[in-house]
């Protein structure tokens, strides 16, 4: 008996567009900078001091990385300070933000989500990639789909063969 099956792959036929917000990571080094460690007996900033420390650092330690500016202890730290560090760290660094590594992570994602070239997504169905093996933020999600909402005909969550539906345009 001679059976011929043919397999039709419903998935690759149905013209969906997946987006895997893994492939739009920043591979760089994360560095946490911790303005405490500049106060004056964990409790305030002296500014002649900090000026100078400002002066005789070495900020191309932070060539290429990406920082988390921080201040973890109870203390009132002028913003000048954190413009100060930023003005330095900039030049070197690839990416520089106030807060922790959360903050970090969404202004990182967002960055790179602001690349997508949406004209090649227009009227498309498009499914966000749901499982990741890093760590992907919400927000990184919130931000797709604020830039997906314009232009394409439906979003959906999850793989190809599992979608929760999100969003579908009604012509």
């Amino acid at each position: 008996m001679d059976i011929q099956e043919n397999f039709v792959n419903k998935v690759s036929a149905s013209g969906l567009i997946t987006i895997n917000l893994e492939e739009y990571y920043n591979k760089g080094e994360r560095v946490v900078y911790d303005i405490k460690e500049n106060l004056f007996h964990g409790l305030m900033l002296r500014e002649k001091d900090f000026r100078e420390f400002i002066k005789n650092h070495d900020w191309s330690q932070y060539q290429d990385k990406n920082i988390a500016v921080i201040c973890s202890a109870d203390a009132i730290v002028p913003t000048w300070a954190y413009m100060l560090l930023a003005s330095k760290m900039k030049p070197f660094a690839n990416e520089v933000v106030f807060g922790g590594l959360d903050v970090l992570e969404s202004v990182l994602f967002a960055k790179s989500l602001a690349n997508i070239d949406l004209d090649s997504l227009a009227g498309e169905r498009v499914v966000v990639k749901g499982c990741a093996d890093i760590d992907v933020p919400v927000s990184a999600y919130v931000e797709l789909t604020n830039l997906l909402l314009p232009v394409v005909k439906s979003i959906m969550y999850g793989e190809p063969c599992s979608t929760v539906p999100i969003y579908k345009r009604k012509d």
